[in-house]
């Protein structure tokens, strides 16, 4: 059986010939432990790509996430240059902006005359939005522009050529041989990247149906993209949704600023590529809305973070999501596989093959990003145990 298929059958609410497990990687994890430089990582479509695959061959991984949008191919002609330093390197843009890039961690773009400005959401003009990727190369403008446009783009024609590029080069290394998953960010996730955290939260309260005007119309731009990714070819498309959970939100704002707009993604994807799974990233205090997560048409839960980091014992998600959605994640991936010992990891892993493996229709995971110092034994040993003790059989 291949890793893609393994998986298929997991997400499918089956069960394989083993449990498949497989992480998301922090970038800063690429960054120290792939052989491209981080320049390339960051800043090539083809780069991100090399590391992607050689990490999930490394840790023999059974998915690979592309949580980065492919990058412009012309790049080179926007770098005046780089300084090299010891713990960080700074690229300089001709236009006067720079970025600075720790050696363990994400790229932070600043504009020439210092740090990024999100706008007033007094000014924000909902027609104006489509989609804000937190992660280009250069931040998110209002108007949208990406990387060094001079014109922001209209929904008609948003996302550039090359945008989908890495997800291709992917799936062109790994020749149907493991399952591919791509991201697209929830719209709540991207509201609240635009203005800021505390802005977006107590815009909610101050003009309510104004913030819903902005997040329909990100859903909007979500479809656009999200049925993008599933048209070529990936396994999944993976709705991350970082700031959905307890820390952020109750239950009732969730149902009412969340759970439309990601069930307009959601269905959109399942209605248009029935053949391609959809799924939710939601970190944190997530245990008191599981129910309420699987009103959004999501086919799976990534993450459910145990304490301390967050509010899901495994058990109790087993108990609600059995047989509705399928379950990836769960091992702590600081208290764990960072701090811990390789005990630890062993512990932790049996614990989570033992609760949610029969049956099926789990994934062995971190419950968040693996952290860039982690060591790769500690991976490698997540699947080791996989292979010896994740077997049905």
């Amino acid at each position: 059986m291949t890793s893609r298929e393994r998986v298929r059958i997991a997400m499918d609410l089956g069960v394989p010939d083993r449990v498949p497990v497989f992480c998301q990687l922090a970038i800063g994890h690429y960054f120290l432990n792939a052989s491209a430089s981080a320049f390339d990582i960051w800043f090539r479509s083809e780069g991100f790509a090399d590391a992607l695959v050689e990490m999930q061959r490394r840790y023999g991984f059974d998915g690979i996430l592309v949580n980065l949008p492919g990058r412009d191919p012309d790049v080179d002609r926007h770098v005046e240059r780089i300084e090299e330093g010891a713990r960080e390197s700074v690229v300089r843009w001709k236009d006067g902006s720079f970025t600075r890039m720790p050696k363990d961690d994400n790229p932070h773009w600043f504009g020439p005359h210092g740090e990024h400005e999100h706008p007033a959401f007094e000014e924000l003009d909902p027609e104006t939005l489509w989609y804000a990727e937190a992660w280009d190369v250069t931040g998110i403008a209002t108007p949208y522009r990406w990387g060094f446009e001079a014109e922001p783009r209209p929904s008609g024609d948003f996302f550039p050529p090359y945008h989908l590029d890495t997800l291709r080069a992917v799936l062109r290394r790994t020749r149907g041989e493991v399952s591919v998953h791509s991201e697209v960010y929830s719209p709540f996730s991207q509201f609240l990247e635009l203005l800021g955290y505390e802005r977006a939260l107590m815009a909610l309260m101050d003009d309510s149906g104004k913030a819903k005007a902005c997040l329909e119309r990100l859903a909007e731009g979500t479809v656009e993209l999200a049925c993008a990714q599933a048209s070529t070819g990936v396994d999944a498309v993976l709705i991350s949704s970082a700031f959905a959970g307890g820390g952020f939100l109750s239950p009732r704002h969730y149902e009412e600023f969340v759970l439309p707009c990601e069930r307009r993604v959601a269905g959109a994807v399942r209605e248009r590529h029935p053949e391609v799974k959809v799924y939710t990233h939601t970190c944190g205090g997530i245990g008191d809305r599981l129910e309420l997560m699987l009103e959004t048409f999501t086919q799976g839960i990534d993450t459910l973070d145990p304490p301390p980091l967050g509010t899901v014992e495994l058990e109790d998600a087993v108990r609600v999501l059995r047989g509705k959605a399928f379950i990836k994640g769960n091992v702590d991936p600081v208290n764990t596989l960072l701090l811990g010992s390789e005990r630890d990891v062993r512990e932790a892993v049996l614990h989570r093959l033992r609760v949610a493996a029969p049956g099926g229709g789990y994934i062995l995971s971190s419950a968040c990003s693996v952290a860039p110092g982690v060591k790769p034994g500690h991976l490698e040993l997540m699947t080791r145990l996989v292979e010896e003790y994740g077997r049905y059989g």
